[in-house]
């Protein structure tokens, strides 16, 4: 029987203690038995001010969400469409775990997930200095990560990747250029150039939108292109544009994690390569993201763990041992215990949506 599974919504923004300050939106959803699952979104960068995220779960995914009779978190996806993306990862995210903590079953085995651990790879973004990078790309080596992402832009790009190929002849590598580039001829010879350091792909370097443009410079050169995906149906065309060969799934961007294994189901079925990527710096949309990364399509290292040194609001927290991060099967939901007190310290802004 269809019953409505949803008698409270919390809704948390969270700024980190010190150091950069990074903040997420967090969503507590509690049932009528008492269970609570709980979801996170990073706020974007530059966004101090009032948050279109925030609005879009507090005056209209929220309520929604409450008393909505469902059976299982995909019966939720219609929520989705009242707001954005990343609001709509937060509340679907919630809801997957919710779900799962209340029939006591793991994220991971309950998204399909086939591994017992995650291999994890490490970001670099950009740096004054090539010293500093390479010292950066050592550290991450060391730690036991076996891919890094190195983010580029127009004028930081190949002598970056240059330095790192010079110092790792062999390490995988991918360079995140973040929508960055366009096909001027001086764009496309920067990007036909990094295709002679082996990369592993070169990940968002057109506008999201132009998926010809990713399937032109696919055809151009070996390395495989990875555009950006928001939803199945941009997927599918990437897939039958021949737009790419591989696929990073932002749970963020595509819009929770009942999208993103939609996302990953297609891109299996055709023969990409897949890695995760979670969101938020408290744990949670980590955690989220390494049951996905546990799913049979996801063979790359994936970006799933916290910062080594920065505070943890998760126990036990989202950390790589060796370059790996284990997928928690023998606690239910994301499998983690979230640190309440902390989180309700912490908050810069809070509301309770109570049911009608």
């Amino acid at each position: 029987m269809r019953v409505p599974q949803v008698s409270g919504c919390d809704v948390f923004r969270v700024a980190m203690p010190r150091g950069r300050r990074p903040e997420s939106i967090l969503v507590r959803l509690t049932d009528r038995g008492g269970a609570v699952g709980w979801g996170e979104v990073a706020v974007p960068d530059g966004a101090p001010g009032p948050d279109p995220v925030w609005a879009d779960i507090e005056e209209r995914m929220g309520p929604a969400v409450l008393g909505l009779e469902w059976e299982r978190p995909e019966d939720v996806s219609a929520v989705a469409d009242l707001g954005s993306r990343l609001a709509a990862a937060a509340v679907d995210m919630a809801c997957w775990d919710l779900w799962c903590r209340g029939r006591g079953l793991p994220l991971a085995h309950a998204l399909g997930g086939t591994r017992t651990s995650i291999v994890t790879g490490a970001r670099i973004t950009p740096e004054p200095l090539l010293e500093t990078v390479v010292s950066r790309v050592n550290q991450a080596v060391g730690a036991g990560h076996t891919r890094i992402t190195v983010e580029v832009r127009p004028g930081w790009d190949i002598e970056p990747v240059r330095a790192i190929r010079h110092a790792y002849p062999a390490l995988a590598m991918v360079v995140d250029a973040g929508h960055s580039y366009t096909e001027s001829p001086e764009h496309l010879r920067v990007l036909e150039a990094l295709d002679a350091y082996g990369l592993l792909a070169v990940e968002r370097p057109f506008p999201a939108d132009d998926l010809a443009a990713h399937a032109r410079l696919q055809r151009q050169i070996a390395t495989a292109v990875a555009p950006a995906v928001g939803d199945p149906d941009t997927l599918e065309a990437a897939l039958s544009m021949e737009a790419g060969r591989v696929l990073n799934l932002r749970i963020s961007s595509l819009g929770g994690l009942t999208a993103a294994r939609s996302a990953h189901d297609l891109a299996y079925a055709a023969g990409w390569d897949v890695w995760c990527t979670g969101s938020g710096a408290f744990g949670i949309g980590q955690a989220a993201a390494v049951a996905l990364a546990a799913l049979p399509g996801c063979t790359l290292p994936s970006d799933v763990t916290d910062p080594a040194n920065g505070p943890a609001f998760v126990s036990p927290p989202v950390r790589s041992s060796g370059g790996m991060v284990g997928v928690p099967l023998t606690q239910p939901g994301l499998g983690h215990q979230i640190d309440e007190v902390r989180i309700d310290r912490l908050a810069r802004r809070r509301t309770r949506i109570p049911a009608s």
